[in-house]
């Protein structure tokens, strides 16, 4: 009986384990979400090679037009302008929302509430109307003689109304992003530097600020980009922009759809180009936040193109 013991154990120790096989795991939701996408895809290619009202001729024709690449010209000016205006006096209105004096605070809240409170179309539309309300303008002593005079028709013209709208709308929610991103920075590299004697201003410069893009970048991009669609409302104050030069456009030839996808097409290529910059922003203030930068757009296609993933090898038969 023993030696059967010490027989069953050898033979139970000598005993080789079952190699181990893995079993893929499923994604069946991939493949069917997979599947809906190409289909939808190719539902949408073939509706733009086969319906005759998309007009790709007419497309074609007036994709470079005079009027359409003007219109495009006015409208990144007004764009620039506008963010200029916006970024400036968000980054005073913030600077006032921050400071200890409360009249100062007090008007930068005022200023942000109703700026906010109030649709950007309809600002544009008060601007347009500013004589109404103001008549001329007059320079002089407060409530006294008035030395000079001018028609308000003269300075506001469509291109100011639209700037004047767009720009000081802007300029409170632009407060509002940089003073995140002041906030986003620990007081305490503040005290750090007022205890070696650092002026307020030049904290706000060297110390402060520079921390701060990190997080005032991002969503100053999208203001930008949003900035650069919102343009289309200057149309309303007969500002001849992009839009507005479609319209005239179509309006005389009847040729709508074609027309609104030449001035969707050039948005999007607008767009495109400022998302990249702002990814380069981002990626230039991102530096020492992380240990490796993100690759850029080529960097990541250059990769995507050269690199090929491999399968693991399988696991060998009585391998252990």
């Amino acid at each position: 009986m023993a030696e059967a013991n010490v027989t069953e154990i050898d033979n139970t120790g000598s005993a080789r384990p079952e190699s181990i096989r893995a079993v893929p795991v499923r994604h069946p939701g991939r493949w069917v979400s997979g599947a809906v996408i190409l289909v939808l895809a190719a539902m949408f290619v073939h509706m733009l090679f086969t319906n005759k009202n998309l007009d790709w001729t007419t497309f074609q024709k007036f994709f470079f037009d005079g009027g359409i690449l003007k219109g495009l010209v006015a409208t990144l000016e007004l764009t620039v302008i506008a963010m200029a205006i916006g970024i400036v006096g968000g980054i005073l209105l913030a600077l006032m929302r921050l400071s200890a004096n409360p009249l100062m605070s007090s008007a930068a809240w005022l200023y942000i509430w109703f700026f906010r409170g109030t649709p950007v179309l309809v600002q544009l539309i008060f601007w347009f109307n500013i004589k109404s309300l103001m008549g001329d303008i007059s320079l002089g002593i407060p409530f006294g003689p008035v030395f000079i005079t001018w028609d308000v028709n003269s300075l506001v013209t469509t291109f100011v109304a639209a700037i004047l709208g767009l720009g000081l709308n802007e300029a409170a929610y632009m407060s509002e992003i940089v003073r995140a991103g002041i906030l986003s920075v620990d007081e305490g590299q503040t005290e750090a530097a007022q205890a070696l004697g650092m002026r307020r201003l030049q904290i706000m410069r060297r110390i402060v600020l520079p921390q701060a893009m990190r997080v005032i970048i991002p969503p100053t991009g999208n203001e930008t980009i949003s900035m650069l669609k919102t343009t289309s409302l200057a149309s309303t104050v007969a500002f001849t922009e992009l839009l507005k030069a479609g319209e005239d456009i179509f309006n005389a030839n009847y040729k709508t759809i074609p027309l609104l996808i030449v001035v969707s097409v050039w948005y999007i290529i607008v767009t495109s180009i400022l998302s990249v910059g702002q990814y380069y922003l981002e990626r230039h203030f991102g530096r020492g936040s992380a240990r490796e930068l993100p690759p850029t757009p080529l960097q990541r296609l250059r990769r995507n193109l050269t690199t090929f993933h491999v399968k693991p090898p399988a696991v060998r038969e009585g391998s252990a």
